[in-house]
């Protein structure tokens, strides 16, 4: 494979899960060692044995979960390694350190208090906090890995501003992205890889969306949301009243066997909070829960999938799997209790018999069930969760973000899943923040503001400015 990348451009890095794009990024910042080949660095041979290597010529890399230490100052994190020392003494010069650190952020347009720690500001500010570290430690290359995958509209906005302004620079950056109406926006170049290959490098004005889902995936998506009505049953679940003070405020619904009831809103409506509440892991302080029309006490997440519930959370790698350990160990977690013997003694052979068939209908890639879960992409991950919870057999499913930071073609086997769990007459809700995706797979959507349901929509009645209008406070 080869890749020139210039000054002052921004270059985009698109493809699916497992194309090679992360492989690509650990090589050029020293993570990875290449077998053949070589690399140039402003004109000159470069061959670097780590991170420090890269990161001394200029080349920063922003990741997609941030590196920053929550519990450190701003200042703390920009010059973390790089610590500057009172000359004489050996005492870290905070003075200089913290004004150094303020006029990088001033620079950037950001109001931030480099003295506080890094915990107080949200995932914008932090974001902002790693560009403003490469750019103190004078980065020329800027790679960012799916930058916006945990902001807010607002925060996307400022971000790709931000983006421009380093361009300005003549800083070039490297801009990875599953949302290809970012790249669309903000690149100068666009380069396609699948399966380990550059498959195609264009201009941007020579390109549009559909051209590079059909060079990503090697064949053309007819239904980008193949949405295949089910029939619907009785009631599975009914929320009555459910508050928690500041977060939530008496909310009530239901969903019935058969159904995808979608839930839209902007980022800190209350959605995630509302699934976390009713799967037991937050606390409810008041409303009722009913299954199969009996009222029930969730208390736990393990109540929760003792009722036949099952919730495949946002943040798939602190709280959806355990990373060190291999795929056929964590798709087994949510069902080890149905392959149990007398209570204690697990049937290896019938649980890795149907783990391995989950593993190859999903089609995980590299399809090794022994493969330790933390070296797969993250669609990839995401499958290994699925497959967790299809385990348990649960009649309930809560997905939260399903697709976020996955490639088109993982989105269309997730959206096709959801499909699959509702004409098996499983209760489906889904939270998402992208309203093409919620409007697509949902049979109704519910609309979130600050803690309220401010609107329901059947999917034959829902529009974009209806449900934008409900989540930012307004009436149906």
């Amino acid at each position: 494979m080869d890749l020139d990348i210039k000054p002052g451009e921004i270059h985009a890095l698109v493809g699916e899960n497992g194309a090679g794009k992360s492989t690509l990024i650990k090589i050029l910042t020293g993570a990875y060692q290449y077998d053949e080949g070589e690399m140039y660095c402003q004109g000159e041979k470069v061959c670097f044995s780590n991170p420090k290597d890269a990161y001394t010529l200029g080349i920063a890399c922003i990741y997609q979960e941030l590196s920053l230490a929550s519990n450190m100052t701003v200042t703390e994190n920009i010059f973390l390694g790089r610590e500057l020392r009172i000359p004489g003494i050996g005492l870290l010069d905070y003075r200089q350190m913290n004004k150094i650190a303020q006029q990088a952020m001033d620079d950037l347009g950001i109001e931030v208090d480099v003295r506080k720690l890094v915990q107080s500001y949200s995932m914008g500010y932090r974001q902002m906090i790693e560009i403003a570290r490469a750019l103190v430690a004078n980065a020329k290359l800027i790679i960012m890995d799916e930058p916006t995958s945990s902001l807010s509209s607002k925060e996307v906005t400022i971000l790709l501003d931000k983006i421009h302004k380093l361009k300005e620079k003549g800083i070039a950056v490297v801009y990875i992205s599953h949302h290809l109406e970012e790249v669309m926006d903000v690149a100068d170049r666009i380069t396609v890889l699948r399966d380990g290959c550059k498959i195609k490098v264009m201009n941007k004005q020579d390109t549009d969306t559909n051209d590079l889902i059909q060079l990503m995936v090697g064949r053309t998506l007819q239904e980008k949301f193949p949405k295949i009505p089910a029939k619907q049953g009785n009631v599975a679940l009914r929320a009555e009243g459910i508050t928690i003070e500041g977060v939530l405020d008496n909310i009530s619904f239901e969903v019935r066997y058969g159904e995808v009831l979608g839930f839209s809103g902007l980022v800190g409506a209350g959605r995630t909070e509302l699934a976390r509440a009713i799967f037991g892991a937050d606390k409810i302080e008041s409303g009722k829960i009913s299954i199969d029309g009996q009222e029930v006490k969730i208390n736990s997440p393990q109540d929760a999938i003792a009722h036949g519930m099952a919730f495949l959370t946002e943040d798939r790698k602190g709280q959806g799997l355990v990373l060190m350990h291999n795929i056929r160990f964590n798709a087994s977690l949510s069902g080890l209790k149905r392959f149990c013997s007398f209570g204690y003694f697990i049937n290896t052979k019938v649980m890795n018999t149907e783990v391995d068939g989950l593993i190859k209908e999903l089609q995980l890639r590299p399809a090794n069930p022994l493969l330790t879960t933390r070296l797969l992409s993250g669609g990839n991950q995401q499958k290994v969760v699925i497959a967790k919870w299809l385990c348990s057999r649960s009649k309930i499913f809560i997905f939260d973000e399903p697709t976020r930071g996955i490639d088109v073609g993982a989105k269309v086997e997730v959206y096709k899943l959801i499909n699959r769990l509702a004409a098996e007459g499983v209760a489906v809700i889904v939270i998402s923040s992208e309203l093409p995706e919620v409007m697509g797979i949902s049979d109704r959507i519910l609309v979130m503001y600050e803690g309220r349901i401010t609107g329901e929509f059947a999917n034959s009645e829902a529009t974009p400015s209806q449900i934008m209008r409900a989540a930012t406070g307004g009436v149906k």
